[in-house]
């Protein structure tokens, strides 16, 4: 019998190999750690209630709108903007060719009913000497007493419409009634203007304001401040104290804000019509307060919690609400400045759950204040 041996045709040493391979792919895959991404923020105890700052624009607190009394067409600009005014100077002038006719057609008119009531008065002299004499009746002598009282009367109006056309002559010149400056033209020469509508722009000289915008979720907070503050930008350096004058009750239909004026000392000399100014809101609590915004609270089983972060972990902390301040709550209980809360993300968290801090890649500290617009309760800083 004769035994056939078998050659390989692969080497072992390839055999064992693959053998490897295959053992080392059925191996089940390890778990990776599930790490949430979130925002956070380190607590701060802060006694600054309100800290917003918002830019205005300096103006007169009285400024007129001037406007011809009567209609007609300008033949004269006597200021340009800038121009400094005094009361009684003048600043346009109508074409006064139609109103100086008018003027003279009353004037015949007040001539005519005095002519008639001279010539009145005469008759009734003439008729009480004859009723003296007994020439004539009572009757006729009150006809006469009557003629003289009708055209007396008619001179009467007729100088009154006299006097009103030399009123409206006078008119073909607009003047200014206040001292101050001019800050817009409305009309140039040769443009025919009614009766009323505003041709140049007078600020008044003396008090000024600054003109702010408040967003309404602002305008109760801020209504109430008592530490106002006013710099020029132009002199960022200087700050004065500065009262709210008005508050308007409506939004404006453009930006949706809330008109504010906030009226300025005279010592602030510096402050020019139109410059920039900034308006700073400033109040401060008795006590230092943690403050959170609202998205950090966790609910569950009517219990208010939120995340705090130690070691790259999460854990619940059951904390009091001791008020609202704007769009941050103040905690009075359950945590302490320092601590790293979670501010985005709570609803997907769970005890010991592992979390990165997104934009954050050192250690939490505290952000300074924040000393730009609109900052309300400050008493956070940002991771």
């Amino acid at each position: 019998m004769k035994y056939l041996r078998l050659q390989p045709s692969i080497p072992i040493a390839t055999l064992m190999v693959l053998s490897i391979a295959l053992s080392a792919c059925s191996k089940p895959a390890q778990k990776t750690e599930d790490i949430r991404p979130v925002r956070a923020i380190v607590l701060a105890s802060s006694d600054v209630d309100v800290n917003a700052e918002f830019s205005g624009e300096v103006r007169a607190r009285v400024e007129s709108r001037l406007g011809f009394r009567v209609g007609g067409k300008i033949v004269s600009r006597k200021v340009d903007v800038g121009t400094l005014v005094k009361r009684g100077q003048a600043l346009m002038e109508l074409d006064p060719q139609d109103l100086q006719l008018a003027q003279a057609q009353a004037l015949a008119g007040l001539r005519a009913a005095e002519t008639s009531r001279d010539l009145a008065s005469a008759e009734l002299k003439r008729y009480q000497e004859l009723r003296a004499k007994n020439f004539v009746s009572q009757a006729v002598l009150d006809a006469k007493d009557s003629a003289f009282k009708a055209a007396q009367a008619s001179v009467d109006s007729a100088n009154a419409a006299y006097r009103g056309q030399t009123n409206q002559a006078g008119y073909a010149n607009l003047v200014s009634d206040i001292d101050g400056v001019v800050t817009a033209v409305d009309a140039e020469v040769g443009q025919v203007v009614a009766p009323g509508t505003p041709v140049v722009r007078v600020a008044k000289a003396g008090e000024k304001e600054i003109v702010i915008g408040l967003p309404e979720d602002k305008v109760e907070t801020l209504r109430h401040v008592p530490d106002v503050q006013v710099r020029l930008w132009a002199d960022p350096g200087k700050s004065v104290a500065g009262k709210i004058r008005e508050i308007s009750p409506v939004a404006d239909p453009s930006t949706r804000t809330y008109t504010v004026k906030v009226s300025i000392p005279d010592s602030l000399t510096e402050a020019k019509l139109g410059m920039t100014a900034v308006v700073q809101f400033a109040s401060k609590t008795p006590v230092p307060q943690i403050k959170v915004p609202l998205t950090a609270l966790f609910y569950e089983k009517a219990a208010t919690s939120v995340w705090v972060v130690e070691n790259g972990a999460v854990k619940l902390v059951p904390v009091a609400i001791g008020g609202v301040a704007g769009n941050e709550l103040v905690l009075t209980k359950g945590v302490a400045p320092g601590q790293t809360v979670v501010t985005a993300g709570v609803n997907l968290l769970k005890p010991g759950q592992k979390v990165k801090i997104l934009g954050n890649d050192l250690p939490a500290k505290p952000a300074r204040p924040v000393g730009a617009s609109a900052a309300l309760g400050n008493g956070e800083a940002a991771i």
